[in-house]
């Protein structure tokens, strides 16, 4: 539960939120403007991987996409058009990811492109954004230290996710921790972020170990965990590897409530994919939960389940993906063309929109403003929110012990 001082901040939050209401309900009904592109439809690119290790978990984000296109075209569309979405397949290769960024751009003309998980898909990306002038809606957490004003991040940065949940485990006792993720960007500089945090707090690194993006053989590295007996492991795997971590730890008899385990990257759909039985007890860190008590919420999920099946679940990744889409339509509407420039100038000028995870706005630095949750895995899959930050967390892209003197600037 929040204290009062949290209610305050997040009454003041909402108070900013009606204010966007307005702005949102106007974009509903769609308008009309010379800067639009020629012809009836508005193209956009959708880009992530539906097929290889990662398409686990970005299936489902490319479905919310759609969701939410489909429901902007069903209230009129974008300043008097439809959304025409162009799906590609980024295989889980950030190679891919690029080569399908430039096709999306320069062969097929997309006025954005709406997309990517791991890092270094997005980092593959980043330079044909730059080139193109173009704008990607990257809706995943990440690990912080960049800042392009070619690219909106809604995901979580470092100081609302990977940190707090740190400043948990740090609260609950937890002195020693072991650090596993897999071999590419993001697990290995957020873990270098907890790094100087732990080594700042005087606590113990028990243990750094990676493997590569959908390894599966993680003996080693539970023989190393039974030796060094942390109190808590931080888990930074993604895709199918985790899957076989935490059926290797249980087999080992080290399931998570045996050592603590806290996931970056296991949500609802994960858990579910996973078996929830592997995942009982352990903690996940987040901006949004399934379980968050709100009608949009509920309205978000009975859609959804209407769309592709009433047994699925919403996981954080798939609700930024969702509301991305919302905010291009409002920071069109409100720039009146679909230039990137003045699309993403337009995107960090509105005010706090409602979405299902609640108020949310773009700050200056292109990313989001939201609150920080942390969730405890359930016997059916879900997450009970077990801590909510006390207010909205300020997106801050360079995390100041890790990154001293760095800021951003667009």
């Amino acid at each position: 539960m929040a204290s009062a001082k949290a209610n305050r901040g997040m009454k003041l939050f909402m108070a900013a939120a009606l204010a966007g209401t307005a702005l949102v309900s106007a974009c509903k009904g769609g308008g009309s403007s010379s800067s639009a592109p020629a012809g009836d439809t508005i193209k956009v690119g959708i880009l992530h991987s539906l097929s290889g290790t990662m398409a686990i978990s970005e299936v489902t984000v490319k479905n919310a996409t759609q969701l939410a296109i489909d429901e902007i075209n069903a209230s009129g569309g974008v300043l008097g058009k439809k959304i025409d979405p162009v799906v590609e397949d980024g295989a889980s290769d950030p190679a891919i990811f690029a080569q399908k960024a430039s096709k999306l751009i320069e062969n097929d003309g997309v006025q954005t492109v709406f997309g990517g998980w791991t890092s270094a898909s997005r980092k593959a990306m980043l330079p044909v954004f730059e080139k193109d002038a173009n704008l990607l809606w990257y809706p995943v957490q990440f690990e912080g230290n960049e800042c392009s004003p070619n690219i909106m991040y809604s995901g979580a940065q470092p100081n609302q996710q990977a940190l707090p949940a740190y400043d948990w485990a740090k609260e609950k006792g937890y002195k020693k921790i072991f650090l596993v993720g897999s071999d590419y960007v993001y697990p290995r500089t957020a873990n270098l972020v907890l790094k100087k945090h732990i080594a700042k707090d005087g606590l113990t690194l028990s243990g750094e170990e990676y493997q590569p993006l959908g390894g599966t053989d993680f003996s080693g590295v539970i023989g190393k965990i039974k030796g060094a007996k942390p109190d808590i492991i931080i888990n930074t795997l993604n895709g199918d590897s985790n899957v076989a971590f935490f059926k290797q730890m249980s087999a080992a008899g080290m399931g998570p409530k045996v050592i603590p385990v806290m996931s970056f990257s296991i949500a609802e759909q994960e858990a579910m994919a996973m078996g929830p039985a592997l995942v009982d007890g352990g903690y996940t860190a987040w901006n949004y939960y399934q379980s968050l008590d709100n009608p949009a919420n509920k309205k978000f999920i009975a859609d959804y389940r209407a769309k592709f099946g009433k047994d699925a679940v919403i996981t954080d990744p798939m609700i930024h993906g969702y509301i991305d889409v919302y905010v291009w339509k409002a920071a069109v509407e409100a720039a009146k063309t679909t230039d990137p420039v003045k699309v993403r100038a337009a995107a960090v000028a509105l005010a706090a929109i409602p979405t299902p995870m609640g108020p949310v706005k773009f700050m200056d630095n292109n990313s989001l403003i939201q609150t920080a949750y942390i969730g405890q895995s359930q016997p059916d899959g879900q997450f009970k929110i077990i801590w909510t930050s006390p207010a909205a967390v300020n997106p801050d892209p360079y995390d100041p012990v890790s990154f001293p003197g760095k800021t951003c600037k667009i």
